[in-house]
């Protein structure tokens, strides 16, 4: 990673980098990132190198206090070198790039709805705290509460890599606050997560591949909104893959964006059949989005637990998890896709 950074550095000392707009930015962010890391293996090293010559220190003195010490910085060295380990896994050319972060409300009616905004927030408060910055590409109001739909850009680091755990079906049950009877109801939403490509991956969409429709664009009102139809829906010809922007002024722009979107999946729906998972991961907004379809559970009554259906994880703790601190379901999930990778491949070896 240290010959990487020289590397990395030297390209910034060529003329007229500074002149190569996007080109010179990618250089920077990812000679940003190699750096952190650099610095949080080597915090990590001596972290373990320190702990070590404490504990001797500790049996050598007898020392129980500076033992209990040595104890206590263990969770959080462990938690830092998970997330080491894990950053590491994430090896697939596009799990280091931005994404398209896709929800769409299922069975349920407004509770769905609801449900469908509830994980909103919870997605954009887990990117407050990792510090991903997002964009609001699209969102469809519900007709009482909530939203039928929503899209939204994340930047940041890994943002496909960690994001793709949440690809499916989630489920909420709870005492439904529009139910006049105050009876327990369940709903349902579906998550999709398509890497926002770079240079680096080409997919070419030609005019004739799509139609193109504009619309007015929906949300707040005002003049614009109100008279301009800025908004762009594209829809693939050959795939049926519809994709909307509206949050620019200029319909160019929101078409651009769009266009974007739309070379996004059709990368990932390629990617997802490689590997034979279409329909269990792409299509989960596309199939039925309710029961015994979900990856995750979240009940608020008669109990309160989340469940991962995948991994067996379970909190008890649903409002934390709410709130945007689901870091846990993400690494059990990455954790479990490495043992199963792990164990295809010692058994095709066996074969």
């Amino acid at each position: 990673m240290k010959i990487r950074i020289e590397e990395l550095e030297q390209k910034t000392l060529e003329p007229g980098f500074w002149e190569r707009g996007d080109a010179s930015q990618k250089v920077l962010k990812e000679k940003t990132h190699i750096e952190s890391l650099v610095t949080r293996v080597e915090k990590a090293q001596r972290d373990v190198r320190d702990g070590l010559d404490l504990l001797d220190l500790a049996a050598s003195e007898k020392d129980e206090s500076t033992a209990n010490e040595v104890t206590a910085s263990v969770t959080a060295l462990e938690a830092a070198v998970r997330r080491l380990e894990l950053e590491m896994m994430l090896n697939r050319p596009e799990d280091k790039l931005d994404c398209y972060l896709e929800i769409n409300a299922g069975n349920g009616g407004t509770d769905a709805q609801d449900w469908a905004e509830m994980l909103l927030r919870m997605y954009l408060r887990w990117c407050d705290q990792r510090g991903f910055t997002y964009e609001l590409l699209d969102q469809s109001e519900g007709e009482e509460a909530g939203i039928k739909s929503a899209t939204v850009l994340v930047h940041g680091h890994n943002a496909f890599g960690f994001l793709s755990a949440e690809r499916g079906v989630h489920r909420l049950i709870r005492i439904s606050p529009y139910d006049a009877q105050a009876r327990r109801q369940t709903a349902f939403a579906a998550v999709q997560v398509t890497p926002d490509i770079d240079d680096s991956i080409s997919v070419d969409i030609k005019k004739g591949d799509y139609d193109r429709e504009t619309m007015r664009s929906g949300g707040a009102g005002g003049q614009h909104v109100n008279k301009v139809e800025s908004a762009i829906r594209i829809t693939h010809k050959a795939t049926g893959i519809v994709v909307k922007c509206q949050t620019e002024r200029s319909q160019h722009e929101n078409e651009r964006k769009a266009l974007k979107m739309m070379q996004a999946k059709l990368y990932e729906l390629e990617r997802s059949k490689r590997e034979a998972e279409f329909a269990k991961n792409y299509e989960s907004g596309k199939m039925e989005i309710g029961f015994s379809s979900q990856i995750r559970t979240y009940t608020m009554a008669p109990y309160r637990l989340v469940k991962d259906e995948r991994t067996e994880l379970k909190v008890s703790d649903v409002q934390r998890v709410l709130d945007g601190d689901i870091d846990e379901f993400i690494e059990g999930y990455l954790l479990h896709q490495m043992e199963r990778r792990k164990a295809a491949e010692t058994r095709d070896k066996i074969l």
